[in-house]
């Protein structure tokens, strides 16, 4: 049994705000939840989720979305359509002769818009790549949660594919910076059967640890790395 990526959760400060930016970034639709808004996904991009939340920002956050462009105009194209919604150019360290883009969002998540070209990233989809800070450890854990083979293992960095392709879900290696507080965003699943119990002692069996149980019956554990996820309670 697996489980399934249901979505990226961005815990935020303005919930419809965010979400109003992505949708035009990623040319999604907006669902209101009960808690949040969300941006479906499909079998082959995954959806993201925002929600109220507080966790501050204490230099870059462990996960971050990459875009694909299709040309150098495309590229261009995306990047002036996120900064006319509301991102900002970022400094991250990058080099003159990288050809990538680092923006943040309205709240200082940072993305990248990658250049044409990629091959790594090729066929993936305009929501390309979700990359993570995280060990070779923590790679192979979620190969195995969500029942995603492995497209990338070498030299302490891993990679993982749903068997439909699209997005690629990363992990770059050591040095993996100290987690000194919550995350703000993480990873919601749900059982591919619809038996919470049985997946969360799946999960824990593979590596994962309990945290709590949260007011909407989600159980929440941590990865290897220790990175908060959700096992919601049906499918």
């Amino acid at each position: 049994m697996d489980s399934r990526l249901l979505t990226i959760t961005f815990d935020v400060h303005n919930p419809a705000r965010l979400a109003k930016f992505w949708a035009g970034v990623l040319d999604r639709e907006l669902l209101n939840m009960d808690r949040g808004v969300l941006l479906p996904g499909d079998d082959t991009q995954p959806g993201l989720r925002f929600v109220p939340g507080d966790a501050k920002k204490a230099g870059p956050n462990r996960i971050h979305l990459h875009l694909t462009s299709a040309s150098l105009a495309d590229q261009q194209h995306t990047v002036a359509k996120s900064l006319g919604l509301g991102a900002s150019h970022l400094d991250v360290g990058q080099l003159p002769e990288e050809e990538h883009v680092v923006l943040a969002d309205p709240e200082g998540n940072e993305f990248c818009v990658i250049e044409p070209g990629n091959n790594f990233l090729a066929e993936c989809g305009f929501l390309g790549e979700i990359a993570c800070d995280g060990s070779q450890d923590v790679g192979r854990f979620w190969s195995q949660a969500l029942g995603w083979p492995l497209v990338w293992d070498q030299d302490d960095e891993t990679a993982i594919q749903s068997p439909n392709g699209g997005t690629k879900v990363a992990w770059g290696g050591p040095p993996v910076p100290a987690k000194v507080m919550r995350n703000r965003q993480r990873f919601d699943l749900t059982p591919a059967d619809g038996d919470q119990k049985a997946e969360v002692d799946r999960l824990l069996a593979l590596g994962a640890t309990r945290l709590e149980i949260g007011a909407d019956g989600a159980v929440e554990l941590a990865d290897p790395d220790g990175n908060e996820f959700c096992v919601n309670g049906g499918s």
